[in-house]
């Protein structure tokens, strides 16, 4: 049997292969340890997101702006209580690894199948902040830009979102499998916020837009370049990926 391919991976993850692929899949994770660790460790983000996220998915379709303010105000003291976020952020570390010490860095297929899923994870934990949604603010942009081109070991550009109707609120380092990895916030006027983030592409590969979803959560994600890309947030498909583009012209077209 040859190896399956990633997507199937997190078919098999979802419940969603006929049974007889998935005794198949299951065969070759018997018997491949690397990948299984890899499938155990995108369950258990899957998992994780869903402890954390799914009330929030399954809040009303809500809608008014200064009400998404006030949501976040509720899901940052009940949702995401104060010793939770930290908590979910170790998870994150410690899921990102593979459960396996040493990992090698990802390739291409393997940096797409972990981007929208890490994405997601630290949209879901740092947007429903209030008062600390970023490590470095707005007024920093010059060091942000600098100081994480730094720890992730190439130049990175923070995109400018002002024609979509969203501002830079700013930005932090969070881990990832392979090392660090970076996250940028923006904001409209009526309190909605999307996240970019950020991480190395050691395969200096490239892929169109691919689109992601979990609850009313949308992602779309790339690699161009030195890095791979995620842009998520609470918008509808169409919607996200006029500012994903714009993303992708700024910084991971050139």
């Amino acid at each position: 049997m040859s190896r399956p391919q990633e997507s199937e991976f997190h078919q098999f993850i979802d419940g969603r292969l006929s049974p007889e692929r998935a005794a198949q899949v299951q065969g070759w994770l018997d018997g491949h340890a690397e990948d299984a660790a890899a499938v155990a460790a995108w369950r258990a983000q899957k998992d994780m997101l869903h402890r954390a996220y799914d009330r929030f998915a399954q809040a009303p379709a809500a809608a008014p702006a200064s009400a998404a303010v006030r949501s976040r105000r509720v899901h940052a003291s009940g949702f995401f209580p104060r010793l939770a976020i930290p908590a979910l952020c170790l998870a994150v570390g410690l899921v990102a690894g593979y459960f396996v010490r040493g990992a090698p860095e990802p390739s291409g297929a393997n940096l797409m199948a972990a981007l929208p899923r890490q994405a997601v994870v630290a949209h879901a934990v740092y947007s429903a902040e209030v008062r600390h949604p970023v490590e470095v603010g707005v007024n920093q942009t010059a060091h942000l830009a600098q100081w994480l081109s730094k720890r992730l070991g190439g130049t990175i550009s923070i995109p400018d979102l002002g024609n979509s109707g969203y501002q830079l609120l700013g930005g932090r380092l969070l881990p990832d499998d392979s090392g660090p990895a970076a996250q940028f916030m923006y904001e409209d006027k009526n309190g909605l916020r999307l996240t970019l983030y950020v991480k190395r592409n050691p395969g200096h590969d490239a892929t169109a837009f691919r689109f992601a979803n979990e609850g009313r959560l949308s992602t779309f994600y790339w690699i161009d370049g030195d890095f791979g890309y995620a842009l998520s947030g609470e918008l509808a498909r169409n919607s996200l990926l006029g500012v994903a583009d714009s993303v992708h012209r700024q910084i991971g077209g050139r």
